[in-house]
């Protein structure tokens, strides 16, 4: 079972996860893959929070998520969204871009986004969050693997160590686990496949500055 309180624990570690600096973080959760049985309740919940940021300049009082970086990244985010929608995506809050001064895009929750939709298949840096129900475990692996990229991944469930073995299967260098905030100057930072070569951080990243030897020796 899936309970109330565990929902709302992992609609705490989804807004750490994905709202960092608006959504432009490189460790910011760019998809999310869904169990049908709590499926609705959850982009109703993340709806309802995405909804009640207050977006604006960061000086302001109150706010809670700022700009984008340019025009050019709210034309792209807003292309992507609009993209979706006309493939059949719906959008829960948000989804269109802001009027008046200012590169802002509000938090927007969008569900039934196709598969090759670019919301799914590229990095969106922004406050964006597209939902994909998924029925089995398998399933769910293999969605979140379908990717180019492979830095960081996040999974929530009641059962730690069934979250322990899909943490290993996920293609990517670093997981959350029952978590929304991962990075630690103590622990090793980087991904694989097209999310980058090698370690920063922790000893792993010292190795990366240092030069094996290798003597081999016959007596």
């Amino acid at each position: 079972m899936f309970d109330d309180a565990d929902l709302e624990k992992a609609l705490d570690g989804a807004m750490i996860a994905k709202m960092r600096n608006g959504g432009e973080a490189c460790t910011a959760a760019n998809r999310f893959y869904v169990q049908a049985g709590i499926a609705d309740m959850f982009a109703r919940g993340l709806a309802e929070r995405m909804g009640a940021m207050k977006l604006g300049a960061g000086y302001e009082d109150g706010v809670t998520c700022g700009p984008m970086i340019n025009l050019a990244a709210i034309e792209r985010i807003d292309e992507w969204v609009r993209e979706a929608v006309e493939d059949g995506a719906q959008v829960l809050v948000g989804g269109e871009m802001g009027k008046g001064d200012g590169f802002f895009y509000p938090p927007t929750v969008v569900t039934k986004v196709p598969g090759d939709a670019n919301l799914v298949r590229d990095e969106i840096f922004g406050p964006v969050a597209p939902i994909t129900v998924f029925e089995t475990l398998d399933e769910a692996v293999e969605l979140a693997n379908d990717s180019e990229y492979g830095l960081i991944a996040y999974v929530y469930t009641e059962d730690m160590a069934k979250g322990l073995r899909v943490s290993d299967r996920f293609e990517a260098g670093m997981v959350g686990l029952n978590r929304g905030l991962v990075s630690d100057p103590a622990a090793p930072f980087g991904g694989v496949k097209q999310s980058g070569l090698g370690r920063e951080g922790a000893h792993h990243g010292i190795l990366e500055f240092c030069e094996a030897k290798y003597t081999a020796v016959s007596w």
